[in-house]
């Protein structure tokens, strides 16, 4: 017979709980293989294509597209196993079954190694007979989809089905109903023989949410009808918060990347402070480097070298000479940990918002192997397949805001980090070179640090020596 299991939400790991619904990859009535994905979720992290561990039919799915789910809520389920003891069937009902108890895969935090449960290949049309057809006693239950669209194909039973007239069969389903005032009698099953589902009590609860909102909203016209006629007030509502807001003004959820960056910037404002310093550099000579360099030919020649990788080489020798930058602070055991390797972050901006991939020690790279880093990560970001692994764990931030056409930026610390270097545009600007005034190539540097690490002189010398090899960059053939 068809035993139906439940898959839920695996913990994806990196302190995540909860993701988003971004792609349903399958269909009810579909046929699954054993690891094949099934549902494409966005997390605070990245985007992540979830496989689900069994075989068989799909039978219900958990919500839509857009719907945000905790770690652990129901995704689907799965039919798994055909009815035995067909004559027609030309199968042996002794015949050894496969296995059914998934592919044996430990996702993070989700194992699949549950005890085999027997099974044979089982066909859609199987599914699509009345519930009064399977053995009542051995059906398990399941619980009802979130989706409004009835599933007719699950085979449920519960010894609930036999108490009072009311044809549910869910548990969950009554409670549900009870809890929020719902007379089941008075509602038309979407499910088999008029089966009551949950898709039906969360379609009552809406209709009666609406209906009291309406009620409340004429109610509060009609009362302030005289008070409008003597004067006449701007349309505003109350937010929750207390700001005024108009009424036909959009809310946007703060979830997923944007939720993440809103959470990650405002605990960086509340618990770290930090301060900024800056300053102007002639960036002529490093351009002028840079371009020898992917102009060189023969065996010096290599791959192009960017601007960035230029400076986040120069960013990893600078925190060399000032480690204290390379840091962060455990606030419940009132300590600073230096960290030794230094994993460089750089922000870049995606369709699906501000993400900082993480260049892996990259005090151990030179200027071609970290470029060819940030070119392999960017295009990751662009296409949403970076790994939560590769968006965390950084101990400095590299933020180029100049691509955005500015000159510079006071940048927010990416906790728990404890600084950030800002690069603005590079530009042609009047500059007094060797005496003289010229027109140079100018950039605008900026590092927010925090004060708790170190106090400004240090702060000042890391600027400095940044300044000095973007000015000079023959500087850092001492480091090499």
């Amino acid at each position: 017979m068809a035993q139906v299991l439940e898959f839920k939400l695996p913990d994806l790991g990196e302190g995540l709980t909860e993701a988003e619904i971004v792609r349903w990859l399958v269909e009810v009535g579909d046929v699954v293989a054993i690891d094949q994905p099934v549902v494409e979720v966005e997390t605070a992290k990245a985007m992540v294509e979830v496989p689900c561990p069994y075989g068989g039919v799909v039978t219900a799915r958990f919500g839509e597209e857009g719907t945000e789910l905790p770690v652990g809520a129901p995704l689907l389920t799965v039919a798994v196993g055909a009815p035995e003891g067909s004559s027609g069937s030309g199968e042996d009902s002794g015949s050894a079954p496969e296995s059914s108890g998934g592919s044996g895969n430990v996702l993070v935090g989700y194992g699949t190694g549950a005890p085999a449960a027997r099974r044979r290949r089982i066909r859609p049309d199987r599914l699509d007979r009345p519930v009064t057809e399977a053995p009542v006693s051995a059906a398990p239950v399941v619980k009802a989809p979130v989706l409004e669209a009835p599933v007719v194909k699950v085979l449920v039973a519960d010894a609930s089905v036999s108490e009072g007239p009311v044809p549910v069969v869910s548990p969950l389903v009554r409670r549900l109903a009870r809890q929020n005032d719902i007379d089941l009698r008075r509602l038309a099953g979407s499910g088999p023989d008029g089966l009551i589902l949950r898709a039906d009590v969360d379609r009552a609860i809406r209709t009666a949410e609406e209906t009291a909102t309406a009620t409340t909203r004429a109610a509060r016209a009609q009362a302030q009808a005289p008070v409008q006629a003597q004067a006449p007030a701007v349309a505003v509502a109350a937010a929750p918060n207390g700001v005024a807001a108009a009424v036909d003004a959009e809310r946007i959820p703060l979830r997923g990347v944007r939720g993440a960056v809103a959470d990650k910037l405002s605990r960086s404002r509340t618990e770290i402070p930090d301060a900024t310093c800056w300053v102007d550099a002639d960036a002529t000579e490093l351009m002028a480097v840079r371009a020898a360099m992917n102009a060189a030919t023969g065996p010096s020649a290599g791959p192009k070298v960017s601007v960035l990788a230029l400076l986040a080489r120069i960013c990893t020798a600078a925190l060399a000479r000032f480690p204290e930058l390379n840091s962060t602070v455990d606030t419940e055991a009132r300590e600073i940990v230096r960290l030794s390797g230094v994993h460089l972050g750089f922000a870049a901006q995606t369709e699906r918002g501000l993400v900082v991939p993480v260049v892996r020690d990259a005090h151990a790279r030179n200027a071609e192997s970290i470029g060819a880093e940030i070119a392999r990560l960017t295009e990751l970001a662009r296409t949403g397949k970076l790994s939560p692994a590769q968006l965390t764990g950084g101990t400095f931030t590299l933020n180029n805001y100049g691509v955005f056409g500015v000159d510079g930026s006071t940048p927010i610390i990416n906790h728990p980090e404890a600084a950030m270097l800002g690069v603005g545009r590079i530009m042609p600007k009047p500059w007094v070179h060797q005496g003289e005034l010229a027109v140079r190539q100018v950039v605008q540097l900026s590092l927010t640090f925090d004060h708790r690490v170190c106090d400004g002189g240090t702060a000042g010398g890391f600027l400095r020596y940044v300044a000095d090899c973007v000015e000079q960059p023959a500087v850092l053939l001492r480091t090499l």
